[in-house]
C-alpha cells in the first residue's frame, strides 16, 4: 500500500438474494459455499472500484454480508458510492 494514511473501515452491502440463499443452508457444505462467495464477491467489488495493492481487506463478515478494509478517507468515499453498498463506517476505537 502507497504512503497514505489508511485506517479500517466496515463495508456492509445492499440486499443480495444469493446470499440469503446461500445463509440459509446451515450444513458445514454451506457455511464454506457462503464463505467462499462473499469472500470472492467482496474481493470483486474491491478490484472493481480500487487500484491494486491500495487496500488491505481484513476479513469479509458472513453474518451481515460485509467486509473490514484497510483505506484511506477518499478511497471510503468511492465505496460508498457504488450501488452494491449500503454503508461505509470507520471502525470506532472504544476507549
Amino acid at each position: 500500500m502507497g504512503d497514505q494514511n489508511t485506517e479500517l473501515y466496515f463495508v456492509f452491502m445492499n440486499f443480495d438474494p444469493e446470499y440469503e440463499s446461500l445463509r440459509a443452508d446451515r450444513s458445514k457444505e454451506g457455511v464454506e459455499e457462503l464463505d467462499t462467495y462473499l469472500s470472492h464477491k467482496h474481493d470483486q467489488l474491491l478490484a472493481k472500484l480500487l487500484p491494486p495493492n491500495s487496500y488491505r481487506k481484513k476479513s469479509s463478515l458472513a453474518i451481515v454480508d460485509g467486509f473490514s478494509v484497510e483505506i484511506t478517507k477518499e478511497q471510503a468515499a468511492i465505496l460508498r458510492s457504488a450501488k452494491e453498498v449500503r454503508v461505509v463506517e470507520k471502525n470506532q476505537e472504544l476507549a
